[in-house]
């Protein structure tokens, strides 16, 4: 799993909705809502596979750095989301510690729960903006979310065997 992480560290981002996509592709990558109730559209069942999870310390270069608060420490969690147990999407989310007060602390003890279930359940969860990335042949976004006014950025890689991909064929 290690080089589909790598994949995700890669994403390169457009400044710009790149030309050309289809109204299909578009509609997954600029969608509002919860990735992990779209993807349960398309199987029985949404499971996570934790690959990394901690705090670690601001001096690390990190490519969320531009779009956070400096901070001490940020929570960091790295997933495999999949479908019915394949893999579909690598999912990355960087937490300042400062926005792991009052509810938002359960941010660190999802465990296997989707961060979608979690996000959009809260009623003042709010988007800054999505950008459409690439790695190679593979589609991701990235998007600066706050809870109660508090930022936190998921980043986002969807795999092959990803439904996204598959309205495109």
């Amino acid at each position: 799993m290690s080089d589909a992480l790598s994949a995700l560290r890669a994403l390169r981002f457009e400044a710009t909705i790149p030309e050309g996509l289809s109204a299909s592709l578009l509609d997954w990558l600029l969608l509002e809502d919860s990735m992990t109730k779209r993807f349960e559209q398309y199987c029985s069942r949404v499971t996570v596979r934790i690959v990394r999870e901690g705090f670690f310390d601001s001096p690390v270069d990190f490519p969320e750095a531009e779009m956070m608060p400096v901070a001490k420490r940020y929570w960091l969690r790295e997933v495999v989301l999949c479908g019915d147990d394949e893999p579909w999407l690598l999912g990355r989310t960087v937490v300042p510690e400062s926005t792991l007060e009052g509810p938002e602390l359960a941010l660190q003890r999802l465990g296997t729960t989707p961060l979608g279930r979690y996000l959009f359940s809260a009623s003042s969860l709010t988007r800054d903006f999505i950008e459409i990335g690439r790695s190679a042949e593979l589609w991701g976004r990235r998007s600066r979310l706050r809870l109660a006014g508090k930022p936190l950025v998921l980043t986002e890689l969807f795999l092959p065997a990803s439904p996204l991909y598959a309205e495109e064929k």
